[in-house]
């Protein structure tokens, strides 16, 4: 497991796709304001150094220890919103539309995902000035699975896609 600070020096992946302008205090409390939460000091400090986009391919899966719809042993995180409004790219705000789109539950901000299958950050239990923890939701078996109690911890747990058998067979049964 990496420590948070090491990750944060290495996170993002190379190239401008899903990066939205660079984060300013002013944004997130704007973006706090709308998604009616406090988020997470250690997605800010990520954001903070890039405001979203492609996760570099050391830390693009989450280990699972069991069969999600998406793989046998993980699921996949390969890229994080950020903050914003940049036309075409979907961002932290887009969360209350997608989740009323998508069937999803409240309070969560999504942080990764394609409408089949989120990551989000879930408020549910902690209530909205509490760290929330880390959850899956697939839309497509309606199941959800608890990843990591905090985001700093989801950080730190993120391996390479790379090291997990990457055979994607419907894995259904839970």
């Amino acid at each position: 497991m990496a420590r948070f600070d090491e990750v944060l020096a290495t996170f993002w992946a190379v190239g401008d796709y899903g990066v939205q302008l660079p984060l300013t205090d002013e944004t997130v409390r704007e973006a706090e304001r709308v998604l009616g939460v406090k988020l997470p000091s250690p997605l800010l400090d990520l954001l903070r150094v890039q405001n979203g986009g492609v996760v570099a391919a050391d830390y693009d899966a989450f280990p699972t220890g069991r069969p999600t719809s998406s793989s046998q042993d993980h699921v996949p995180f390969d890229a994080l919103m950020g903050i914003g409004g940049l036309q075409q790219m979907t961002s932290l705000l887009d969360t209350p539309y997608l989740v009323k789109e998508w069937g999803l539950p409240s309070p969560i901000v999504l942080l990764s995902g394609d409408g089949h299958c989120w990551i989000g950050l879930d408020y549910r239990r902690c209530g909205p000035e509490d760290d929330p923890a880390v959850t899956w939701f697939d839309v497509e078996i309606d199941t959800e699975l608890t990843l990591a109690s905090d985001f700093r911890t989801f950080v730190e747990k993120l391996p390479a896609a790379s090291g997990f058998d990457l055979d994607h067979g419907d894995s259904t049964s839970q």
